[in-house]
């Protein structure tokens, strides 16, 4: 093989331009419509071209263009300006500094994602969990919050899609120039580049740290594909979700465990963990190994320090969309991680097993995430109760609605979703005070100040820019697909810039049922076909490249498509991604869902939407349950779950048809003389007003932020203060309760007064409580009461404190009350958890008994 000799070539620019390379390698532009002005202003076709990447631009602008530009004083006044507010931006005091760093002082929280969706210049993403992961390191650095992103630098990203003329999705991978991306190495102190070795078996991998900046906010990326490594292992980060189950472990090892490496090889220090998705849950294995290997602690000191200062957020409402390994293959990859911190095999096992006990169980990344951390979350209030039944069995005695997976409600981040046109139509009314205060939410109430006329036509302007901008990609489209020029030129009289125009774009997964607006052609046709009327369709998305079915999903809709009286009306634009994704949620009139309930864990493309003032049209699953409200959209069904999947189909398909036969349709084209919706404007600012002020990541960063991020801080700086005394007599204590668990029960309950009651009364009750070797203090009791229903099953039930009165002998007697607040057939139970108030509240995980 010949040698080859690498060098770098940067581009030429003016002095005077020379601030560009530097704007360009912040990702803050990517939700700067002036700064996205100013790129485009330098070459706007290369602009597009490019995939929007200003660093590629510059280094393939031509030199008399940048001279040109050097010497323009508009262009030179307006990069001025960006340049300003940048500085600005990255100068200010934010949320965190003048409401939590003072009390909390410095601490730093690493967030850990398999995919980032920031821009498309940076297509490290797929779908709605990368999309949501950029959203939150943008919020992030608005909020001015500690935080670092830490991912994988992928070769080829996600696949590109593109049909054959029988509309099967093909796909693609073109290869990622790293150097012509917003990213750049990290290097260390003495100029070289920083790199990391994680064990696999057998064999060292080492993978090469790079970095992204987002605004504030560092993202810190890891890359296999270099010449340390062999071939094989250079292509462990070469696809996101490429590759078998083998590839899966791989790169889940290289993000968790080699993510933890090149933090510290960064010199980041961080307090609290944040797993995004199971996917890096590796992570806590890393640093239980680190704190026995570099602070002398046992297995189980340390194991208290990680789950103390750990977060876990889960994302999938379904077992299967859950990683899981067999126990061989975890062993294969971690046996000499096992030996090397002194514990067993069953040991390391039982850490990703719902029932530790059970040695057939597989090892699931979830099951590990929840085990090793202080907090646990779902991503909208129904995903939150779905995930409660999902992992009950972890919290083996505990009811359902006890298990403590609480709900943080996903958001996105609107600055970056938002059209211009809308933007500068906010400065207008609502001030500057919505982008420059991101943790003002009030500001959204001022939206009903926008003048009907001002809104519509802005609304109007840009549902004619989707409208051009899906005609061109249409005909991009049939171009690479050899189609006749006859079916070429059509494409220019796809869908009216008039009509009532209705998106729909997201993964092509079965439950999120593509299909179901087709259930009954002659119907839909009659709707789209309506002269007085019209409705139009935009449909976008991809289906993972194993997955048939949804490729056949899309391939049924292409066929469906092309009847003539459908075909001016319903488009699919190839290849879904933040660009297609921006120019329908700032588009279309309604945005419509039809997935499956329960098994959309929020969703997020309609929050887009609303943003840019599009009414929902959705399923009552995931967020829609929280944002419907009837002046914000609509929805299809009352939120039912059926037990046939077919009959589900059918009535819900009905119900998409006769929504927008006697209510969607009729609202949209009611016109008054100036020939404007009113009904429709006030829905618009009604849902403007209430789905904006909750439905964003500044709203949903706070509250990771006041609910986890600082007492998790706070948590573990108590815990590691004073030589670690207290995280060490927390992890004593816990190994003598596990010990002597077994020995602790219920002997005996009397109530003192179980006759004639009364609502308004309070039903006194003893508990007299076998201890086991444990003192009084070292046990929660409670009474557990609640309604009995017609199965004798106890409904709706609560807990009410028992205090330490008295040792009866050996037994230790604990008494509370239950208030009687309602008629009825109630009754009680009596449950014990072990109690520590170190434990902060934290319910551990498989210890309760009853009465």
């Amino acid at each position: 093989m010949r040698k080859i000799i690498e060098y770098m070539i940067q581009p030429s620019l003016p002095e005077r331009l020379i601030p560009l390379a530097g704007l360009a390698k912040n990702l803050w532009w990517a939700w700067q419509p002036d700064a996205v002005s100013l790129f485009s202003r330098l070459d706007p076709e290369l602009w597009v071209e490019t995939n929007h990447n200003p660093v590629k631009l510059l280094g393939l602008i031509s030199q008399s263009r940048l001279e040109q530009l050097a010497e323009d004083d508009g262009f030179t006044t307006h990069m001025d300006r960006v340049l300003y507010n940048m500085t600005d931006y990255m100068e200010s005091s934010y949320w965190y500094q003048k409401v939590h760093q003072k009390k909390m002082g410095d601490i730093r929280i690493a967030y850990f994602s398999a995919e980032f969706g920031i821009s498309e210049s940076l297509p490290i993403y797929s779908g709605g969990l990368g999309i949501l992961a950029g959203d939150h390191l943008k919020s992030a650095s608005d909020l001015g919050l500690p935080l670092v992103g830490v991912g994988l630098l992928y070769q080829q990203g996600y696949f590109q899609q593109y049909l054959n003329p029988d509309g099967w999705q093909q796909e693609f991978y073109p290869e990622n120039d790293f150097y012509n991306m917003p990213v750049f190495p990290v290097l260390d102190d003495n100029g070289d580049v920083v790199k990391v070795d994680v064990q696999y078996p057998g064999r060292m991998v080492w993978a090469k740290v790079w970095r992204c900046q987002v605004g504030r906010t560092p993202l810190y990326l890891l890359d296999t594909n270099i010449k340390e490594n062999n071939a094989q292992d250079r292509t462990i980060t070469q696809q996101l979700y490429g590759g078998d189950i083998r590839t899966r472990i791989e790169q889940e090892v290289m993000l968790g465990m080699g993510g933890v490496k090149a933090l510290k090889k960064c010199g980041i220090d961080a307090t609290v963990y944040h797993m995004n998705e199971g996917h890096s849950a590796f992570l806590a294995l890393e640093r239980i190994k680190n704190l026995i290997h570099d602070n002398g602690m046992t297995f189980s000191q340390a194991k208290e320090e990680v789950i103390a200062s750990s977060v876990f957020t889960t994302h999938t409402p379904v077992p299967a969309g859950n990683d899981v390994f067999s126990p061989d293959m975890i062993m294969e990859y971690f046996s000499e991680y096992q030996r090397s911190i002194g514990i067993e095999a069953n040991d390391l096992l039982g850490l990703g097993r719902q029932n530790p006990h059970d040695h057939h169980e597989p090892f699931c990344m979830t099951s590990l995430a929840i085990r090793l951390s202080a907090f646990c979350n779902g991503v909208s209030e129904l995903h939150s109760q779905v995930s409660k039944k999902m992992w009950a069995n972890i919290y083996n005695g505990l009811d359902v609605e006890d298990v403590p997976i609480r709900a943080i409600t996903n958001g996105v981040h609107i600055r970056s979703w938002l059209s211009e046109d809308m933007w500068r139509l906010f400065d207008r009314y609502l001030g500057q005070q919505w982008a420059h205060d991101p943790a003002n939410d009030s500001v959204w109430r001022r939206v009903h100040d926008i003048p009907d006329s001002e809104l519509w036509r802005t609304h109007e302007r840009r549902r004619e820019r989707l409208v051009s901008f899906a005609r061109n990609w249409a005909k991009a489209q049939l171009t690479k697909r050899g189609a006749p020029k006859v079916e070429i030129k059509r494409a220019d009289e796809i869908l009216r810039p008039d009509a009532l125009t209705i998106g729909f774009a997201r993964r092509f997964a079965t439950y999120k049922r593509a299909n179901l607006l087709f259930s009954d052609l002659e119907r839909l046709k009659k709707i789209v076909s309506d002269s007085d009327r019209p409705v139009q369709f935009v449909i976008a998305g991809k289906a993972h490249p194993k997955d048939n079915q949804g490729k056949n999903l899309i391939k049924n809709i292409i066929h469906w498509t092309r009847d003539e009286g459908l075909r001016d009306s319903i488009v699919f634009l190839e290849n879904y991604d933040i660009n297609v994704a921006r120019y329908m949620v700032q588009g279309v009139d309604v945005w419509m869902n039809t997935p499956r309930r329960p098994l959309e864990a929020s969703g997020t493309s309609g929050m887009k939407a609303s943003a840019n003032g599009a009414l929902n049209f959705s399923v009552l699953d995931g967020w829609w349950c929280e944002g419907y409200k009837v002046d914000t959209g609509w929805a299809i069904g009352s939120g039912e779950e059926y037990d046939d999947p077919a009959t589900q189909d059918l009535i819900e398909s009905r119900a998409i048809y006769d929504l927008l036969e006697k209510e969607i349709i009729p609202t949209f084209y009611n016109r008054g003389k100036d020939d404007m919706p009113r009904e429709w404007i006030r829905m618009m600012k009604a849902s403007l007003s209430n789905l904006n002020i909750f439905f964003n990541t500044n709203r949903m960063v706070r509250n990771y932020t006041t609910y986890f991020y600082l007492p998790c801080a706070t948590r573990w700086k108590a815990m590691a203060g004073s030589g670690r005394t207290r995280l060490y007599d927390l992890a004593n204590w816990k190994r003598d309760v596990n010990a002597k668990w077994n020995g602790v029960s219920l002997d005996e309950i009397k109530v003192a007064n179980n006759d004639g009651l009364k609502v308004g009364q309070m039903l006194e009750a003893s508990s007299f409580i076998n201890l086991g070797g444990l003192k009084s203090e070292d046990l929660k009791i409670e009474l557990y009461f609640g309604q009995i229903d017609s199965h004798n099953v106890m409904i709706k039930g609560k807990p009410a404190p028992m205090a330490f009165d008295q040792m009866d002998g050996d037994r230790a007697v604990f008494k509370g009350s239950i208030p009687l607040t309602e008629s009825g057939r109630h009754g009680f139970a009596v449950r014990i958890m072990p109690h520590n108030p170190d434990l902060f509240d934290r319910i551990e995980p498989g210890l309760v008994h009853w009465s």
